[in-house]
């Protein structure tokens, strides 16, 4: 929606978190004849209430748009809506890689003299990052499925690295999930660009569909050396690549900067070694797909933290894979990790050693009693973090805080 449609107009802004402040304050400077109210759910149960009382609703992404029953925009299309013409916008989703891939183009731009900015669903808000009359900047865009859910605009590259199913309780079926994400390159023209990942054969499908020019990663990458460890995220190094190849990125710029590039928190993180145990923090993982994918990457594996919010997920190949793995301790959390420790003993009689835990302290206590010295614990729960913690930040956050207390322990101990 153009600013122009916006002035003189009453505006309820929906949501009222970090995207919330900043499309107030964007609309205040640029739009100030508009009135606007804010509301969320901190205003009680019937904060939706009174919507109809307003010209337009600006809804944030966690607000579903069946909870809307008027006309409504999004800070996203307001973000691309009014972009100055020539701007360059590299939008990245995909139901795993996103936030390292889009992280990674931002820092392969930037060490290669770039001016860019790293906004959406990873950095600023995008209402805090547009100017109008900037026509240099190159905006990495992370775009969730709540993003892309109603959007009306498709980024000049698209990128999207994974699929499968999340996020269900929002979309309500698989099926709606992949059209959201499908719809990042539903408005795209024919001097647009689309670059998927091969593996998935549902995105080669969608580049049959779209006026992009469409194109699978790269293969023949520069060789690289990076922090970043497993196949996966070989293919994360492959989809900037393929997006910085682009904007004529020159192979030593990307080289070095991959090289100099510091993983994200939370995703395969080395927090250290105690008593002998190497413990790694990949909280990000909440499918069985992304936690397959970090064993696959890692090595020596004794010990493995699984399970929470239960959203009734197929466990069955990462239960064989446990099995052939051979990981001798398996900690579950409440409320899936009840399901995978049954369906563990249901196929594999034999692993007998999984241990119920109510809290991450007691986990990590279990950990450092039975991993033996040389071997890795991995916090990857194939599970959304709900059931016992408001989001995997605050889940692995607590993983590197049990286990640091340790630390200090054996120190003074």
């Amino acid at each position: 929606m153009k600013l122009a449609q916006l002035e003189h107009k009453t505006i309820l802004i929906v949501g009222y978190g970090m995207e919330g402040k900043a499309t107030k304050s964007f609309l205040e400077k640029y739009v100030p004849s508009s009135r606007i109210t804010v509301t969320d759910a901190s205003n009680g149960k019937d904060y939706l209430a009174h919507q109809a009382n307003y010209d337009i609703v600006i809804k944030t992404p966690g607000i579903p748009p069946r909870d809307l029953s008027v006309p409504y925009t999004t800070a996203t299309n307001i973000f691309f809506a009014n972009l100055p013409t020539r701007v360059q916008t590299i939008g990245v989703t995909g139901s795993k890689g996103k936030s390292t891939t889009a992280s990674l183009i931002y820092h392969i731009l930037a060490s290669s003299g770039k001016k860019t900015k790293l906004v959406g669903n990873i950095g600023s808000p995008m209402l805090d990052s547009l100017k109008l009359d900037d026509t240099e900047t190159i905006y990495v865009i992370e775009l969730s499925s709540y993003m892309l859910t109603d959007i009306k605009f498709s980024p000049h590259i698209s990128v999207i690295t994974s699929l499968f199913p999340e996020h269900i309780p929002y979309h309500k079926t698989v099926e709606e999930y992949y059209v959201a994400k499908q719809n990042i390159v539903a408005h795209a023209t024919p001097n647009d660009y689309y670059i998927y990942n091969p593996a998935y054969p549902q995105l080669a499908d969608w580049a049959k569909g779209t006026s992009a020019i469409s194109t699978p990663y790269k293969t023949g990458i520069p060789e690289t050396t990076s922090k970043l460890i497993g196949a996966h995220n070989k293919d994360n190094i492959a989809a900037a690549y393929s997006a910085c190849s682009l904007l004529n990125i020159s192979d030593a710029n990307f080289t070095f900067a991959v090289s100099t590039f510091e993983p994200l928190p939370h995703r395969l993180q080395t927090v250290g070694t105690v008593h002998g145990i190497t413990f790694i923090d990949d909280a990000i993982s909440t499918t069985p797909e992304s936690t397959m994918a970090a064993l696959e990457a890692v090595d020596n594996v004794q010990t493995i933290f699984l399970g929470g919010e239960d959203r009734g997920y197929d466990f069955s190949q990462l239960i064989n894979m446990l099995y052939d793995k051979h990981i001798q301790h398996i900690v579950v959390f409440p409320d899936s990790g009840n399901r995978i420790a049954e369906e563990l003993h249901i196929k594999h009689p034999d692993i007998l050693t999984i241990y119920h835990a109510q809290d991450m302290n007691s986990a990590v206590d279990y950990a450092f009693k039975h991993t033996s010295e040389g071997s890795i614990c991995l916090l990857s729960c194939a599970s959304p973090s709900y059931s016992l913690w408001k989001n995997f930040q605050e889940k692995g956050d607590q993983f590197k805080k049990c286990i640091q207390a340790h630390e200090t322990n054996k120190k003074t101990g």
